[in-house]
């Protein structure tokens, strides 16, 4: 009889089967894409087929404590695995850092045991790297080879997956290297657990590295060892202690695998979640829709030679590159949208020599660029104009509908809206901090669960019973729909219940629209996210009414740029020619600034003739013109007034002042105050990096 370990994490399944002598005579390691309930069928199978008759059986891991109770299988806690697993195979370990999929875990063994782990956020996990990589549009092998030839690490937030993208796509649309962006998503990964689990345990001893994360990249397994000045272990059987542990925690009852596998169908049925309508209650609702909204772009003017004149517009945005030529009346007559993997600058390139090539006799009358590379696209290619992205939609929309007074536009890391009154923006709405809800948010369930945008859409639109997954944040939302997902959720009622989740993010989070409150009676709708049947259906029935979603939606930052570029009466353009484009030269240097005491990392762009983008930087200093006078700096007058209060003795017990929070800005009345006292004070000075990184555990 073998004992058997089951680990259903957030994201794999692994299996270790142990001999009657424990040696381990099976492992098995695969993704479940969320499809917790089939992979496990197929892996049982699999086992009773190989391993006939009954065993012992134990399930571990985040995901399976349902499958567990339906089946009344015994059920060891993750954290306990491991430590059981641990105590067996590595008796002298003092520390074990696991990370898996969309959890992490420090385990402290000597000195008195302790544990912690991440409660509801996924940052810094492997479910991170995943989102970064496919941000980066890499596979997690080159990421980690790229890392090892990086020239330097960049700020990148850690604690939660849509900050992390903020900081990187301005940092691929600036020309940063692949390489040092991959090490720098390794090195946030570290900080964040040292940080955020430590809890004031110094890591030191020996230290034992577990999970798909730190077995897979060695580079993660260096950042960790260069932080905390040691050198860890990645033992034999990494990615399976957990599944190990569970294995050796079995019970003496014995199960049939092959009659345990029939059960797991009948588990599908039981769906007990908080549910919305369906997006579509019949067939003919789904037609009315489509009928409303199945307008397509038209096809690109036909190639041609003769001379054809053109007004050219480029939207360089969070991850797409979106590029629209149109004839002097407006008409589109070329385009293109395409992801920007942090490469706008090629992908306008492209377009430029592609549009060159159809129409050989073309004349540029006038460009401009907008987005978040509006200002290395402008230096690359010697765009005429930039116009914010605001005006740049509203433009794009008017044109669309004369009359329009909303417009809510949803991209890949950003919602911007628009209330329009007497033919001007009166008001605009914009997500801050946080890409939640977002298109990037969608992207990174579809390809959580397995799927490709079109097919994830595909699967909403079908759902009957879409799961209530409320607006919350994209890390809290996992959690929601793991939960979904134990209570038998199927993957279309997932999918819609993500759609309904992203609208009414936008309306009440963004909007903060108040019940019964109307937006207004010419709605546009634009941006990529909307391109999404699923999301534009929910809108309109959270709306309760039709809205316009133009043909261009997903274009309309380019539109809106290239119609600009022609309300200025431009007539001639210093846009490259095809030659020119052809000749494009473009370096990339990274340096460090030395203007202040923050040091901003910046990415320094060079194109030939002399262009220069300078990124990175947080203040005007880099890119300030030598002739350029300097203005007040209200930061650096304040951190002069607080040096005054300086540490001091006094006839009391002495107090100390930490700098920090509100104390920092309260520090003139604390130290008059504890002074006028007679008490001594202590300030702590002022924070740095190298402080930061001393102290972050």
């Amino acid at each position: 009889m073998h004992r058997i370990g089951l680990d259903i994490g957030s994201t794999t399944i692994k299996t270790v089967v142990l001999d009657e002598t424990g040696h381990v005579c099976h492992t098995q390691y695969e993704r479940h894409f969320s499809r917790i309930a089939e992979k496990a069928r197929e892996v049982l199978l699999a086992l009773g087929k190989k391993f006939p008759g009954k065993h012992r059986l134990c399930i571990s891991g985040s995901a399976g404590i349902g499958l567990s109770e339906q089946l009344g299988i015994p059920f060891a806690q993750e954290v306990f695995a491991t430590r059981t697993a641990v105590t067996t195979l590595r008796p002298d370990a003092d520390v074990v850092i696991e990370l898996g999929g969309e959890d992490a875990k420090i385990l402290f063994l000597t000195g008195g045991t302790d544990f912690c782990m991440n409660g509801s956020c996924a940052g810094g996990t492997g479910a991170f790297i995943d989102q970064m990589a496919t941000l980066l549009q890499i596979s997690q092998d080159e990421m980690n080879a790229l890392a090892m030839n990086h020239e330097k690490l960049y700020p990148v937030a850690s604690r939660c997956g849509v900050f992390a993208k903020s900081d990187i796509q301005p940092l691929l649309n600036q020309g940063a290297t692949k390489e040092d962006i991959s090490a720098s998503i390794f090195q946030a990964v570290v900080s964040q657990t040292i940080a955020g689990l430590a809890h004031g345990r110094p890591i030191a001893g020996n230290v034992v590295y577990l999970g798909g994360p730190l077995t897979f990249f060695s580079m993660l397994r260096d950042t960790f060892d260069r932080n905390l000045h040691l050198e860890g272990t990645c033992p034999p059987l990494s990615l399976y202690y957990v599944a190990y542990g569970a294995a050796l925690l079995a019970a003496d009852e014995a199960f049939d695998l092959e009659k345990l596998a029939d059960r797991i169908p009948d588990l599908a049925g039981w769906q007990s979640y908080d549910s919305l309508r369906p997006l579509f209650r019949d067939r003919r609702e789904r037609i009315a829709f489509e009928d409303r909204y199945g307008q397509d772009l038209p096809e690109p003017l036909a190639c041609t030679d003769e001379r054809v004149s053109f007004f050219i517009g480029i939207d360089a945005g969070s991850t797409t590159t979106k590029c629209a030529a149109l004839t002097e009346d407006g008409t589109i007559a070329f385009y293109r949208y395409l992801p920007s993997g942090g490469q706008p600058v090629s992908h306008v390139r492209d377009f430029l020599l592609e549009l060159y090539d159809r129409y050989p006799g073309c004349r540029i009358l006038g460009s401009a660029a907008t987005g978040y590379g509006e200002d290395i696209i402008r230096s690359a290619f010697g765009v005429d104009l930039g116009v914010v992205e605001t005006v740049a939609h509203y433009t794009a929309a008017k044109a669309y509908d004369p009359d329009v007074d909303f417009i809510i536009d949803i991209g890949g890391q950003d919602i911007k809206c628009f209330r329009i009154r007497n033919g001007a923006i009166d008001q605009i709405f914009l997500n801050e901090a946080c890409s939640s809800g977002c298109g990037s948010f969608l992207q990174t369930f579809a390809q959580t669960l397995g799927y490709d945008m079109e097919t994830f859409c595909d699967h909403a639109l079908k759902g009957t019973r879409p799961v209530d997954l409320g607006s919350r944040c994209t890390v809290f939302m996992n959690s929601s729909v793991k939960q979904a997902q134990k209570d038998g959720a199927a993957m279309e009622d997932i999918a819609a219940g993500l759609a309904v989740s992203v609208v009414k993010n936008a309306l009440y989070k963004v909007i903060r629209l108040k019940q019964g409150q109307k937006l207004g009676d010419h709605i546009i709708v634009q941006g990529g996210t909307f391109l999404n049947d699923a999301v534009l259906r929910a809108f309109e029935l959270e709306l309760g009414m039709p809205v316009t979603r133009p043909a261009a939606a997903g274009l309309m930052g380019a539109v809106g740029a290239t119609l600009y570029a022609r309300e200025q009466g431009l007539t001639s353009s210093t846009l490259r020619t095809r030659d020119q484009v052809l000749a494009l030269q473009h370096t990339v240097k990274p340096t460090v600034c030395q203007g202040c005491t923050n040091h901003c990392r910046l990415t320094v762009n060079v194109f030939d003739g002399g262009k220069v983008c300078v990124a990175g930087n947080r203040c005007e200093k880099p890119v300030r013109h030598a002739s350029a006078r300097p203005g007040h700096n209200l930061y650096e007058y304040k951190r002069q007034q607080l040096a005054r209060f300086s540490s001091r003795k006094g006839r009391r017990k002495t107090i100390g002042i930490p700098l920090v929070l509100n104390m920092y800005e309260l520090l003139p009345f604390w130290h008059t105050l504890f002074t006028s006292l007679d008490f001594g004070v202590e300030i702590s000075g002022f924070s740095s990096l190298s402080m930061y990184h001393k102290g972050q555990g």
